[in-house]
């Protein structure tokens, strides 16, 4: 059964290590029948969220005017969503968590989703990526009834392009094959 697939690429370097696996990713998800959508997040203009407490207190949409409502309301549509994001001091980017906090007035609706997640960063000790997977993984505890599917964890990649033959290449595409 076809499902549909959104890949949130946090990179802000299009063809960066993060985002060459999500395009891995993608053609294994493509070939294995479907349909897939990638979003570069620096193409997108999502502000911070400002605790205005608008969609908590008076249950009312975010105000802001921006595109968050959007990449949101794909985050609600697909059936799997692939989190990837270069690390940046032991965590996240700020792409990726930016995004993450606006998804407040309607994180309960990103209910019964598989994920995935994918890092870089060019540290070479696995653990260091911990505190990334964990940030990630406080979203998704949020979430009602998520499905982590797959991680990878691409270490000691950190100039544009040093992920390209190294093995994450091939587990970034069979992991999307197998969605």
């Amino acid at each position: 059964m076809s499902k549909k697939v959104l890949i949130l690429s946090a990179s802000p370097r299009k063809g960066g290590n993060s985002d060459t696996l999500c395009d891995q990713f993608m053609k294994g998800a493509q070939e294995a029948g479907n349909e897939v959508e990638k979003l570069f997040l620096r193409e997108k203009t999502i502000h911070y969220c400002l605790g205005c407490g608008a969609c908590f207190n008076s249950k009312q949409p975010c105000p802001q005017q921006d595109d968050a409502a959007e990449v949101i309301e794909k985050m609600i549509a697909a059936d799997v969503i692939v989190m990837a994001t270069p690390v940046y001091f032991y965590t996240l980017n700020a792409q990726m968590k930016t995004l993450i906090d606006r998804t407040c007035a309607r994180y309960t609706e990103i209910s019964g989703k598989d994920f995935y997640f994918i890092a870089t960063m060019a540290e070479t000790e696995l653990e260091k990526i911990d505190r990334t997977f964990d940030s990630l993984r406080g979203f998704t505890d949020c979430l009602e009834n998520p499905h982590e599917k797959g991680v990878i964890a691409a270490t000691g990649v950190w100039q544009k392009g040093e992920v390209n033959g190294l093995p994450y290449m091939k587990q970034a595409y069979e992991m999307g094959k197998a969605v």
